[in-house]
């Protein structure tokens, strides 16, 4: 998978995107990741990729210009599956979606700033509209960040156990069973005696009653 992030601020993705499972699935040459600073693509002298809104209001809007010009010159040299601008009023991610992205093999993720984007970025060049809760942030960096994350994770050979994810929480529309790990006893706080018994279906038959019993307790609307 290749994911070209558009930014006004590339620094923040230093950290993240150079650790973890990331770092791995990137040294494994299965991602690529290239980060683009949206101001090597303004004209203006002063690198600026923002201005006021017509109409009047408080807060800035990144202009359309610098936005098209980056876009543009990405998709010279790769076809994109998706073109998602991150955005509180976007379709909510969750796993299900995060499934299906994974499948895609080049993505462009656009950072909104300040008060948004230019709406005709949203109507002319991206293809998809995606939140990752309701609440707003200072940008969409990091939500590029949890985006890109719930996605590469996916990605066979990125983790070392692929079964791994298909028990995460959300897979089946269930929250993941309680773990344990050593010691089985800890100053009187025991580890259920299932788990220790060996017998792999009835290991298997004892997560799901509890997946499905923690589900029905904080997430509902899960098995709706």
């Amino acid at each position: 998978m290749r994911l070209d992030i558009i930014t006004c601020l590339p620094e923040l993705f230093e950290g993240p995107m150079n650790q973890s499972i990331v770092k791995r699935s990137i040294e494994k040459g299965l991602v690529s990741i290239h980060i683009h600073n949206l101001r090597d693509y303004s004209t203006d002298k002063h690198k600026r990729v923002d201005d006021y809104a017509f109409g009047g209001g408080a807060g800035m809007v990144l202009s359309i210009e610098p936005i098209d010009t980056c876009i543009s010159k990405l998709k010279e040299d790769s076809d994109y599956d998706e073109i998602i601008y991150l955005t509180p009023d976007g379709d909510k991610l969750d796993q299900s979606m995060a499934n299906g992205l994974s499948l895609k093999k080049n993505i462009i993720l656009l950072c909104g700033h300040y008060k948004g984007v230019d709406q005709r970025v949203r109507d002319h060049l991206v293809t998809k509209e995606i939140s990752i809760g309701d609440y707003v942030l200072s940008g969409g960096e990091l939500a590029a960040m949890v985006l890109a994350d719930s996605l590469i994770r996916l990605i066979p050979g990125v983790l070392n156990d692929e079964s791994s994810a298909l028990s995460d929480s959300f897979q089946d529309n269930l929250l993941a069973p309680p773990v344990y790990t050593r010691p089985a006893d800890y100053k009187g706080l025991k580890v259920p005696d299932i788990l220790i018994s060996g017998h792999e279906a009835k290991v298997a038959e004892w997560r799901n009653e509890q997946a499905l019993e923690r589900t029905k307790k904080r997430r509902p609307d899960l098995l709706d």
